[in-house]
């Protein structure tokens, strides 16, 4: 599929150019294999599994992380996943991440409970929330989970597709660092704050949506960064709140633009999601909240992130939820393209492609540039380096 038509009408010359020469929904599609090594998913996952052993995480701890990071590059969001370990080792080896211990519950009722997630590792807090969100759920048709004293919890969508193998509707939000710059202003103010939604349907279907309410996450700047490629209008800004093409001025003293860019593309509506999040997660749960969240890449202090987790049962409501969700599903996967388009996608099938991809590749196809710092990671860590194929 071509890049998005709005988007490349939108942009620059000299940033199309680089744009079709440099840009993929997947590694590997216009840049040369020779940039690229494929690892096995099951090697991934047992790498950084061994890493965060290694930093003196407990082996369950470091299973369900090295997990998420797994199911981040398999479904394609591969800013979020191996790219991300480096992080979380500096996390736990500074002691600004606790190594060990369990999340705690502070208040329950049938349907909700407020949950401590004591400085633990995200995705650790993450798993025990939604798994707390889904037994409620069985029992009281919903359950409601809000944690303080998280962490970084890599993909949203990693829990709702947890729900989603329940049987359940999943919903998950988190406050970020400040890195998105409000509506008319020149200063970063919220995170990304990412919202997931993911709901099941017939015959192993499903709807999952994992979404920044930022134009993009961070993360797809920094690879854009490191490749030395340009950014599209409305992924950030620079330091005087203007739109810019140029990653580096968004990532030293700019910030990234809330969904939609400029005000007059809508950006200001991304603006007002990022705040919902930031209400119903660091501001309901008693965690940081807003520019008060530990800046990005620090370790100066706690992160003290907000998150939500909930589950819904659909044999609580109106029977059949499933076949009505196949059904609208359908609809949208066939209605007919628009001019240029092959297909109509929802939200889920790019990372079921991304996956099909994986399995046909026989492996992950990760950038050597990563693939190196994982291997001199690997050494300063002692355990065994990364196996390609």
């Amino acid at each position: 599929m071509a890049f998005p038509v709005v988007l490349m009408r939108n942009t620059s010359s000299t940033v199309r150019g680089y744009l079709c020469r440099c840009f993929s929904r997947s590694p590997g599609v216009f840049q040369g294999a020779v940039d690229y090594g494929t690892v096995e998913v099951a090697e991934a996952r047992a790498f950084m599994e061994r890493c965060m052993v290694a930093t003196g995480v407990t082996s369950a701890h470091a299973s369900v992380l090295a997990e998420v990071l797994a199911c981040a590059d398999h479904r394609g969001h591969y800013s979020h996943g191996m790219n991300r370990l480096e992080m979380y080792v500096k996390d736990i080896k500074s002691g600004i991440t606790e190594k060990e211990g369990e999340p705690s519950i502070l208040k329950e009722l049938a349907g909700t409970a407020w949950v401590d997630g004591n400085n633990l590792l995200g995705p650790v807090v993450g798993k025990f929330c939604m798994d707390l969100a889904i037994k409620k759920a069985k029992d009281a048709g919903i359950g409601w989970v809000v944690a303080k004293g998280s962490n970084h919890y890599g993909i949203a969508g990693w829990y709702t597709l947890r729900a989603i193998e329940a049987g359940m509707i999943g919903l998950s939000t988190t406050n970020t660092s400040p890195l998105v710059v409000p509506t008319r202003a020149r200063e970063p103010m919220f995170g990304t704050n990412p919202i997931s939604c993911g709901a099941p349907a017939q015959n192993d279907d499903s709807y999952v949506l994992d979404m920044a309410t930022s134009t993009v996450a961070l993360g797809k700047i920094e690879l854009n960064a490191v490749k030395k490629i340009p950014i599209p209008n409305g992924w950030g800004c620079d330091a005087s709140g203007v739109q810019s093409n140029d990653p580096k001025a968004v990532l030293t003293g700019g910030g990234l633009l809330p969904l939609g860019g400029s005000e007059i593309a809508g950006g200001y509506k991304g603006y007002g999601l990022a705040m919902m999040v930031e209400v119903l997660s660091g501001v309901l749960g008693g965690g940081a909240f807003g520019p008060n969240v530990r800046k990005w890449k620090t370790s100066d202090t706690v992160a003290n992130l907000g998150q939500i987790f909930v589950a819904i049962n659909p044999e609580a409501f109106a029977p059949g939820f499933e076949g009505r969700m196949s059904s609208l599903m359908g609809m949208c996967r066939s209605a007919e393209p628009a001019e240029g388009e092959t297909e109509v996608l929802v939200a889920g099938d790019k990372a079921r492609k991304n996956i099909a991809k994986v399995e046909k590749d026989e492996g992950l196809r990760y950038h050597n540039n990563l693939l190196k710092n994982m291997d001199d990671l690997a050494t300063s860590l002692g355990v065994e380096a990364i196996k390609q194929k």
